[in-house]
């Protein structure tokens, strides 16, 4: 297993084969993101099936991968449709990943994104707001 693997996978992503992941990822998997921290394949498989039964469509572009050793890291583009989110249009956001393997499986996957960007920017009433505080302080 290796970063190029991980890229593929996930390039191919969609709520119809999420059993692609099932031989990706270690049983004792830790994953992290902006507003999860989950351990282990039973947790992680539950989330991945939650977030994908919700969505109208989720995918990834991989832009670039590297891996030094059982490091390795993808920066991408995720495009994302919600009922819930920007009136069910696209939302864009940008994000990296740091994967690390163990046993030929990713053992540790850190997703790095904006948080605002993919949620808060994307609720009504509240986007309004989040993306004025972004403007000031821009300026």
């Amino acid at each position: 297993m290796n970063i190029e693997a991980v890229s593929e996978v996930y390039q191919k992503l969609n709520k119809h084969n999420l059993h692609l992941l099932e031989g990706l990822y270690h049983e004792d998997v830790v994953f992290e993101d902006s507003a999860h921290r989950l351990e282990g394949w039973q947790q992680l498989s539950a989330y991945f099936d939650a977030l994908y039964s919700n969505v109208i469509k989720c995918e990834f572009d991989i832009r670039h991968h590297q891996q030094v050793e059982n490091n390795g890291f993808l920066t991408w583009t995720m495009t994302l449709e919600h009922p819930k989110l920007n009136g069910g249009e696209v939302v864009s956001v940008n994000g990296v990943s740091h994967i690390q393997f163990a046993d030929h499986q990713v053992i540790y996957h850190r997703d790095y994104f904006d948080l605002g960007e993919m949620l808060y920017e994307n609720i009504p009433l509240l986007g309004v707001v989040i993306k004025n505080i972004k403007q000031r302080l821009g300026k």
